[in-house]
């Protein structure tokens, strides 16, 4: 990572963020100096992860989607996050290209990190999802998704996959869903 004795980012890894994000020399500078301060190990753990999240959605159970979402920005699989993959997810989820995007919300719902998403992983996230939104707000969804399974169902049928259990390949949506018909005229 950065050079921890000057307290400044490694040059390396700010010209690989200046090319690979919206951000520039001066944001990323500041983005990293807030960083160090709010973790000076360097590393986001799990725990601090789901802290964060806690403070966004106070009333809310935000524990659940917080795993998820930093599983899906841990992407050395290390258990913690470390100011590169903060900063790539931070674009990726706020201003990236929209097949950046499409590339997080499909590790976000490939629990299991197999390449494929399955309804049962749909309806893990929705659950998770769910546990964000305060009651009040859930009562006002219509009524063909104000649970989690609604949602997730109606997620699934949006891909038209169907999930009998029987042929496993119209079970799941692959890695390389972007490519399919559904994303054509």
């Amino acid at each position: 990572m950065g050079n921890a004795k000057s307290g400044a980012v490694s040059k390396e890894i700010l010209e690989d963020l200046k090319l690979n994000t919206k951000f520039t020399e001066s944001e990323l500078t500041q983005w990293y100096e807030n960083f160090q301060q709010q973790c000076p190990s360097g590393r986001i753990t799990p725990d601090e992860f789901e802290k964060i999240y806690a403070r966004f959605f106070p009333e809310s159970d935000a524990k659940t989607y917080a795993q998820h979402v930093f599983r899906s920005f841990d992407t050395n699989d290390d258990g913690t996050l470390d100011f590169k993959e903060y900063i790539i997810a931070l674009h990726m989820t706020s201003s990236g290209k929209m097949a950046l995007k499409l590339e997080w919300a499909f590790s976000l719902f490939d629990v299991d990190k197999n390449g494929y998403i399955t309804k049962a992983e749909v309806t893990e996230i929705c659950q998770a999802i769910f546990k964000l939104i305060p009651k009040e707000k859930q009562d006002q969804l219509p009524s063909d998704e104000n649970t989690p399974e609604k949602r997730a169902d109606k997620l699934w049928s949006y891909f038209k996959k169907k999930d009998n259990g029987k042929d496993k390949t119209q079970g799941v949506i692959r890695k390389d869903w972007q490519k399919e018909s559904l994303f054509k005229g």
